[in-house]
Formats: C-alpha cells, structure tokens, sequence
C-alpha cells in the first residue's frame, strides 16, 4: 500500500436521510437490560479482535484488516517499539534522541499498547504551561513538558515525586473508598518555574480504537454538545478547537486529556516531539522542547543533517500512526451476564451516557476500509466536561479550561491490569480501582457520583462488574 505523505484523515461521505435514520435507531440509548443489544461484544464492530489475547490484548491490528496492510502495521509496529538513540550515532535511522526526553520509545510509555505506568516505567509525564489572560505560553524555561532524562554530557530538567493524601468516602451499606490526591514536586531542578506556570501530570493512555475515534464525523459528535445546557440537565459538553498541524486550520479535537490534537498523525507527532524529542516534518524541531534558555541542549548534536531531513520523515511518521490508528479493540466479555446486565442497568440510571456516550456509527471512507462504517462502542461523546475542583489542573489547553477534560472511552478498560501490569485511570495515575474513579467525578459528573455513593452495595459491585466486562 502507498502511504500518502502527511495525508489528512479522509472526509466520509454524506449519509443519506435514510441511512441517517437508520444510523439513529441503531445508536438509541437501550431501555432494555435483560439480554446483551445485538453486536454489544463487538465494540470495534468489524475491526474488533476475539479470543483469549492475555498481555498482548491491546496489541493485534484490526480484524478486517487485509494482507497487504497488516505488513504496513507491523512496520509501524516497529517504529513505535524503536529505541531512539543519541546523536551522533552510526545508526543514523534511529539517532537523534532529546537532547532531554522522557522516554526513547513510545511503547517506554505506552506498556503493551496499554496505559502508562506511575509506579515506575516512563508513562507519566508533566505538562507545563504559563497560564495568562490570553491564553497559555510555554514556560520560558522548561518548555511545555518536563523531561526527566537527557542524553550524555545534559542534565535532565527535573526529576519529578510524587506523594499523596488520603480522604475517606463514606458509601451506603456501611463501606469506605479511600481516594488519594497527588502531590508533585519537582527535585534537582535546572532553575525555577515561571510565577505563573501550572503543572498538569499526563499518564499515557491506552491506544486502542484510535482509529475508530476518527472516524466519527464530526457533525455527530457536535451534536452532543450543549456548552449552554440548554435541556437543563446539568451537563454541558463542548468541543475543544485545535490547530491542525498539517493544515494549520482550525479543527475539531479529539485526541489526549484534554481533546488537545486533531487526529492520531498530529497525535503521533507531539509525542515524538515532547516525549522522545524526535523532530518530524509537522512539529521540525530538532531540539525537541528545549527553550531559547537551554542554550546547551539546542547546541547539541541532532539527528536531521541527513537525507531523512527530520529526525523521523514523513512516511515513517505516517506508518506509527498508521499502527496506532488500527490496534484493534478487545471482545466485550460476558455481555450476557446477568451481574453485568443489572450493572448495565444501572450505569443507564445513574445517568453515566450523558457523557460516556456508548454507540456511534463511522463515516463512510474509501482509504480506511478497517474504520469504514462501523457500529462503535466507545462509551465517549469526545467532548470537554467541567470535573469540577478535585480534578483541576489549572492548565488550559485550546478552549478547554484548567476544570474540562474529554470524556475518556472506556472500551477495555476492565484489561488495563491485565495488559499494563497495574491498574491506574483518570489522567494522572491517582486512581487505583474503577469505583475511586467514579468517586473523583465532580462538577457536570456531581450528581452521577453521588448517585453511586447512594447505591446499594449489591448496585455498586453490579455497575464495577458492567465496566469491567467493556
């Protein structure tokens, strides 16, 4: 397959009045939970993989995917898992390394195609960013990240800690949550950050179904937003704007925490450029995020003096977001379990699908058959929420706030210790288990969570055991 160079995602054709009201019959919220709706335990639709995968489940490319293409994967594959090293090297496909970096490869932060680790391993990383009236600016010394690994002959920026305070949540039924807020400071820092720079911690998230989450058309997912709440039920969900980094025109974000990139190229790019300090043709930089300040990283040895130009070309760059596009979403399991139905149940009842909307249907695309019009399960509308105080930041990235973050997609996420080796969710690590996670949920989410908390302790085990089972 010929791998157009920096190509845009394909724009789907016009649907049709009736294949449009086809498309919203199929994706109605259910009113029934006495058996699994049809085509439940293929939340990828086609391109969904069965089986019993074990550590590698977030791993396979999708199931539809030809011969010919699936070599293109595996290419990509080996892009991703790639150890950087510095330069000057003699392997100079592979030179170029930070100068100052967090990791030298994406699977370093990505375990297994998985979410991050915090108890060690590289997936969790610190944003930085000086917050004005007029938007946010990269600190004038750190950059927009902190890297805590540089190569030999730099120091690294900062080494980053972590510590944690406890409170204790009272639940119906006599039980206690204990949920943790994160500390964190920066030890053996090369200066002092900005007055008015905020830290936001980012731990790696899964990689599954990204593909598919562009596929959505973007008219489906605006019509979700209600940034004004006009129907009066508390949830108001907006778009985040970014710029394309191809195009340069403004666009719909749908990618990281905060709906921060346009699609898995500007997605795969960014990462190259903050985590790895690898240079590409949309984000040219060969020193990666080092500030005017950092005169010694900036002046240190690069990779792009070759015919590759940047440190990573275009078809290369091209191929890792190919492979990140198709890694194919897991089987649901159990679907038909009657603890995961009356869980189902009451995920409906507590109003979760305002946000975590569970059913879409891809656009229709000539260049992307393993994404091309496929009934989804992704549990997400893509689009920023208020958390509310426990969860800010401070950080505001495009229009989103330092209180917004898009609504996480919950397919395969009851695999995350399985695939990652520890369960950690919300955005930086803090969580330990999926009711501490409902539990952290405020601002539009306020009445969701307190609604959990009022559960009876056999509707709360039911509802862990449904998002489990996605």
């Amino acid at each position: 397959m010929a791998l157009a160079l920096l190509a845009p995602v394909a724009e789907g054709q016009t649907r049709s009045e009736s294949e449009r009201r086809r498309i919203e019959a199929v994706t109605a919220p259910t009113t029934g939970f006495t058996a699994a709706e049809p085509f439940e335990q293929l939340p990828g639709g086609a391109a969904t993989v069965s089986g019993d995968l074990g550590r590698d489940a977030f791993s396979r490319p999708s199931a539809n995917m030809s011969f010919e293409r699936e070599l293109d994967f595996h290419l990509g594959q080996a892009l991703f898992d790639k150890l950087w090293v510095a330069s000057p090297a003699s392997t100079k496909a592979s030179d170029g390394l930070g100068p100052l970096y967090n990791a030298r490869s994406c699977q370093a932060c990505h375990i297994r195609d998985g979410r991050g680790q915090v108890s060690g391993g590289s997936g969790l990383v610190l944003r930085v960013g000086r917050v004005r009236d007029d938007g946010v600016l990269p600190d004038q010394l750190f950059g927009l990240q902190i890297q805590d690994s540089a190569v030999p002959g730099l120091r690294p920026e900062a080494r980053v800690a972590v510590s944690y305070t406890e409170t204790e949540v009272a639940l119906n039924g006599g039980e206690v949550a204990v949920l943790r807020k994160p500390r964190y400071r920066l030890d053996a820092a090369q200066g002092a950050l900005h007055s008015q720079s905020a830290l936001s911690p980012r731990l790696a998230p899964q990689m599954i179904g990204l593909g598919l989450l562009e596929a959505i058309p973007e008219a489906e997912i605006l019509a979700y937003a209600d940034p004004d709440d006009r129907d009066g039920d508390g949830i108001s969900g907006r778009p985040n704007r970014v710029r394309d980094l191809g195009t340069g025109q403004e666009a719909l974000g749908r990618f990281g925490w905060k709906a921060g990139a346009a699609s898995v190229l500007d997605q795969t790019a960014a990462a190259f450029a903050s985590d790895i300090g690898i240079s590409s043709p949309l984000l040219p930089a060969p020193w990666g995020d080092c500030t005017e300040l950092q005169v010694e990283c900036r002046a240190a040895p690069h990779g792009d003096g070759d015919p590759r130009g940047a440190e990573i070309d275009g078809p290369a760059l091209e191929l890792t977001a190919f492979y990140s596009r198709n890694l194919a979403v897991p089987a649901r399991r159990d679907v038909d379990d009657p603890e995961v139905l009356r869980g189902k149940r009451v995920f409906y009842s507590i109003g979760c699908p305002a946000c975590h909307v569970p059913k879409h249907v891809t656009a229709r695309l000539t260049d992307q058959p393993e994404q091309s019009f496929q009934l989804i399960w992704p549990y997400t509308d893509l689009l920023l929420h208020d958390m509310g105080d426990g969860l800010a930041d401070g950080l505001p990235h495009g229009v989103a706030t330092g209180r917004e973050w898009r609504t996480a997609p919950l397919w395969g996420i009851g695999l995350t210790e399985q695939v990652s080796g520890e369960a950690r969710f919300l955005h930086d690590g803090r969580v330990r288990s999926l009711l501490e996670a409902v539990l952290w949920h405020g601002g539009e989410a306020a009445a969701q969570r307190d609604r959990v908390i009022d559960l009876t302790p056999e509707d709360r085990a039911a509802l862990i055991r449904f998002l489990e089972s996605l």
